[in-house]
């Protein structure tokens, strides 16, 4: 196999993304050791970069409400994205769990659609309002192979409020997930993932290390990550 590589964080990104709110329904998949979940609704997130550190790519992502110590935020659960290199940069830098997928994006006016193909899985929106500026700072909660980490960052753009409908198999985990619920298209979409922070006490952080040790990741050229 060929080497594939990834920049250490922080990331900028940008693109359009549809974003979802799904509000009472069992948890789409159990948080990892460390997290406790918090009551609130799932988010999901269908995101088309045009750039990033890896290049373009599509990702579907799953976020539940979940605490860290007194730190609330979103744990992301699902995450499947069609570039290796992203896989491979969300693991080792902010413990996502990223996997691969084929994933496929459609724009026609002013609906747009992701699908997983693997999995049979379509998320598609609508937006109706106007557009409104949007700038909101995100914190999500992972748990990394060296432990759990607090992952600061920040979404800007512009935000049109409207419905999204997902479609997911009956027997899927990320059943619970399917159906109409409130949703906002968020286009000329620029976002930054800043470098995972070890929680200590219960409101200061520390710097944790640039990434973690996972099986058959290595490093590839200096300052990049990378995985044979």
């Amino acid at each position: 196999m060929g080497l594939v590589a990834a920049p250490y964080a922080p990331w900028q990104l940008s693109g359009e993304t549809l974003v979802g709110l799904i509000g009472a329904r069992r948890p789409a998949a159990p948080l990892p050791w460390g997290l406790r979940p918090l009551p609130g609704p799932a988010l999901v997130v269908a995101a088309a970069f045009a750039t990033s550190p890896v290049g373009p790519y599509l990702e579907l992502a799953v976020g539940e409400p979940a605490r860290l110590g007194a730190r609330p935020g979103w744990c992301i659960t699902t995450m499947v994205v069609d570039s290796a290199a992203s896989r491979l940069g969300g693991r080792l830098n902010w413990g996502f769990p990223k996997e691969l997928g084929t994933l496929v994006w459609h724009a026609d006016g002013a609906e747009r659609e992701l699908r997983w193909v693997e999995r049979g899985i379509i998320v598609r929106g609508s937006a109706t309002g106007l557009p409104l500026p949007v700038l909101v700072p995100v914190r999500t909660l992972q748990r990394r192979s060296d432990g759990p980490v607090v992952v600061p960052g920040g979404l800007r753009g512009r935000g049109r409020l409207g419905t999204i409908e997902i479609d997911v198999p009956e027997d899927d985990q990320l059943g619970s997930l399917g159906g109409r619920h409130l949703g906002m298209h968020v286009a000329g979409m620029r976002i930054l993932v800043r470098p995972a922070r070890q929680p200590v006490g219960l409101t200061s952080t520390l710097r944790a290390p640039l990434r973690a040790p996972e099986p058959a990741l290595s490093l590839g050229t200096p300052g990049r990550l990378a995985q044979r």
